[in-house]
């Protein structure tokens, strides 16, 4: 017997078939073997087309079936994780009434910066634990503002998650998960944050049922059988974004643990068992093991610019292999001789208050430094921008135990593990699973047992683990001295 689980991301959908009693991996794989397309018709604009990601889902899924050979009447059920914030508005007939805004679409910054101001600090922070931002209640406001003959139409709005689960089902339903990615969800009153919808004059019926995780939320109807190829009468059972995913399939669901993601942009995610925010820097999510009795929330730190940076050196200097610059960099010492890097070339940034201060390279020697020395010090320069978010994680009440990752991206290099590792003083765990995976074992969850399934992931999955370094001190002093260089810009932004 097998269970499925999709991860819609921007870029592509990932499909994973794994074994439901082992949690084994049997295939992975993503549809389209390019990117999808961002439709950006005016700038900080970012669209896609919602039918898309159900086309690439029955594509994924009869690609998953043929080439693992299996017996598609022996997927017992399905999970689904998704790209957050985004916004889906359906008519009537459940048909999507424009293309989804997605998750990195700024045109509704402002709208959600005039409710933090207008309803006030305290409310937002005390009921929502965040500002309404430009998240997906905020778009919905955009829509209602600027399109009111699409508004005007919509039955209900959804999470991009919540349109595949409506394809599979044919019924609309979110979760609470959902519901606090998108600033709805009230976890002072444990319900829809209804006074944040009249506030922005939204009708309160455009809410969605909810439906809980780790049950029943619905089964593939005969229609969503033909097309996908899974078998009618299956049900989805779990749902959530891809961060409290990822964190999620990298075991992390205990206060004091923390994912962390080291792609092009790079997120810290650390459990917490407080319904508390004070910082306007960091995002709380309902986590995917929240219950009213025992609250659990993801705090969320995003740096846009991350592993961007470091594509931007292979792809502008020398054109080389990652790991033909990893191993140039790991010929210069620690602090690139004096050489400093701030990455933060990827737009806006939450921990500096929405500041878009770009990317700097500081202290360039013509006589002594050598794209070996860049490489260096993008890699720290990156690790270092992960160390100063855990300082902002530290000040909004997030306590740190142990950092896992995921076996890709950044953390593939032992330079910026063991520079992060080093200066947040934990050891970083990394693990060989996607999201994909995880939601398909989240599957087996309806048992409740999250011991079991942590112990499946440590078994099946982990593949090392970074260790602070003794020799402390060459690090601080480099991240000192980067820190004060980020100050002055800062100071002067």
């Amino acid at each position: 017997m097998y269970y499925i689980g999709y991860d819609i991301g921007s870029s592509s959908v990932k499909a994973a078939l794994v074994e439901a009693e082992t949690g084994k991996k049997v295939i992975v794989l993503n549809e389209p073997q390019n990117e999808m397309e961002i439709l950006s018709i005016h700038p900080d604009w970012a669209e896609q087309d919602p039918e898309i990601w159900w086309q690439h889902i029955c594509t994924a899924t009869k690609r998953a079936i043929k080439e693992s050979n299996i017996d598609a009447s022996k997927i017992q059920g399905i999970g689904i994780s998704y790209q957050m914030h985004g916004l889906v508005i359906v008519d009537n007939d459940g048909s999507a009434l424009r293309n989804s805004i997605i998750w990195c679409d700024s045109r509704a910054v402002e709208i959600g910066n005039k409710a933090f101001a207008e309803i006030g600090e305290e409310k937002c922070m005390s009921h929502l634990l965040n500002s309404p931002g430009n998240f997906t209640a905020s778009k919905l406001k955009w829509v209602k503002e600027n399109e009111p003959e699409v508004y005007n139409k919509i039955s209900k709005y959804m999470l991009p998650g919540d349109y595949i689960a409506l394809k599979l089902t044919g019924e609309v339903t979110t979760t609470k998960n959902g519901l606090s990615e998108g600033m709805l969800w009230d976890y002072k009153e444990n319900k829809v944050a209804d006074w944040l919808l009249e506030y922005y004059g939204i009708d309160t019926v455009l809410t969605p049922k909810i439906v809980e995780n780790f049950t029943n939320q619905g089964v593939v109807t005969e229609k969503a059988s033909q097309e996908s190829g899974l078998p009618a009468g299956i049900p989805i059972v779990y749902r959530a974004g891809d961060q409290p995913n990822n964190a999620l399939s990298l075991n992390v669901l205990r206060p004091g643990e923390v994912a962390a993601t080291g792609g092009t942009s790079g997120v810290f995610y650390a459990v917490t068992e407080t319904n508390s925010g004070k910082s306007t820097r960091v995002n709380n999510f309902v986590h995917v093991n929240y219950t009213e009795s025992n609250p659990r929330v993801g705090k969320l730190l995003n740096i846009n610019g991350a592993g961007i940076q470091y594509r931007w050196m292979r792809n502008n200097i020398g054109n080389e292999s990652y790991e033909e610059m990893n191993e140039k960099a790991s010929q210069i010492n620690v602090g690139s001789q004096g050489l400093v890097v701030i990455p933060f070339g990827n737009g806006a940034e939450r921990m500096f208050n929405n500041k878009n201060i770009g990317s700097h390279i500081l202290n360039l020697n013509f006589n002594i430094h050598t794209s070996a020395h860049l490489f260096r010090a993008s890699l720290e320069a990156i690790a270092f921008s992960f160390v100063y978010g855990m300082e902002c994680l530290k000040d909004d009440n997030a306590t740190i135990n142990v950092i896992r990752a995921g076996n890709d991206n950044l953390f593939r290099s032992e330079i910026f593990s063991n520079t992060v590792a080093t200066l947040i003083g934990h050891e970083i765990e990394i693990y060989n699973t996607t999201g994909a995976v995880g939601a398909a074992r989240a599957v087996g969850l309806t048992d409740g047992d999250f011991e079991k399934f942590g112990s499946g992931i440590t078994t099946n999955d982990h593949v090392m683990t970074f260790l602070p370094l003794k020799n402390k001190e060459e690090y601080e002093a480099a991240y000192k001295k980067w820190k004060q260089e980020l100050e002055l810009i800062l100071t002067n932004k």
